[in-house]
């Protein structure tokens, strides 16, 4: 077989027999072919004989060119879907993949996941996901957690309304209170794409993101499917679908944006609430600082 057989056959697996996402299907593919790249011999069999040392080394290269951790433990993922499948093409009658384990999370006092955990973890619960569909819903929710900073209530309360998406969404959030965030282009292109998809007819009075049976979708659901990605990824117990919306206002005051702002952006009824990020970015601050001059620890 030649390299572009086996990708092909990775390709049509990927897309008409586990129907992933086209987001998907290109990112396991590129994975699959950088991999192809670095082997001498282009067929099942060797790629079935591929033990934990050889995609250790294919994850060295990748950690080279700078693939962060989140990144790195989603390559891994795609990897070892890879070589499942290379061995149930090889015939063999055990075709678990390796075991290896993802890189390593310090463990420590909770933080905002960064901005590559945050579109990682999203694009994880995209590839988990049992339908297309559904990988593109979660997607959406959570890109509007850490993109608009909305509480997964105010998320899962909108309707179809909402639609289409403009550069400004109004949320009612706690006590009824409305307010408008702006939307960024990746999140209302991520929500057009789950409500293109999305089997049921989503009407201005019903919920927008809806259950597997047609219903609103539920709280329980999405924190099952994070809990889910971040235990691929290597994420922490506090990459919870909450903490996206911490990371929002984390990363929102790292750049520059003042409290008042930031209060009316997150729909707290006081500045108190909305100063405790003045600590958390602290605390973000000085693990940078600690990690660039490293004689200062301890």
């Amino acid at each position: 077989m030649t390299r572009a057989d086996l990708l092909a056959a990775w390709h049509t697996h990927l897309a008409q027999g586990r129907r992933r996402s086209a987001h998907t299907v290109r990112a396991y593919s590129s994975t699959a072919a950088r991999l192809l790249d670095n082997l001498d011999a282009h067929d099942w069999g060797a790629l079935a004989r591929l033990d934990a040392g050889a995609l250790r080394t294919q994850l060295a290269r990748r950690r080279a060119e700078g693939l962060g951790n989140a990144s790195a433990a989603r390559e891994l993922s795609a990897l070892k879907a890879f070589i499942r499948f290379a061995r149930e093409q090889a015939g063999m009658n055990d075709p678990a993949p390796p075991r290896m384990r993802g890189p390593r999370v310090k463990k420590g006092i909770p933080r905002p996941v960064t901005p590559d955990e945050a579109v990682n973890l999203a694009a994880m619960v995209a590839d988990e996901a049992s339908e297309e569909w559904i990988g593109a819903r979660d997607r959406a929710v959570l890109l509007l957690l850490y993109g608009a900073g909305l509480r997964i209530a105010e998320a899962l309360s909108l309707t179809g309304a909402a639609l289409p998406l403009g550069e400004v969404l109004v949320v009612t959030g706690k006590g009824g209170k409305q307010r408008a965030v702006p939307v960024l282009p990746l999140v209302a292109a991520a929500v057009d794409d789950y409500a293109a998809k999305c089997p049921w007819l989503l009407t201005r009075e019903g919920p927008l993101f809806r259950g597997a049976k047609g219903g609103g979708l539920s709280q329980g659901m999405v924190q099952k499917a994070v809990a889910r990605a971040r235990t691929v990824l290597g994420l922490p117990p506090s990459a919870t679908p909450h903490a996206l919306r911490h990371s929002f206002a984390t990363h929102l005051l790292g750049a520059g944006a003042d409290l008042r702002s930031l209060q009316e952006l997150l729909g707290h009824a006081s500045l108190g609430s909305t100063q405790i990020y003045t600590r958390v970015d602290a605390a973000t601050l000085l693990d940078v600082y600690r990690n660039a001059h490293p004689r200062e620890q301890g």
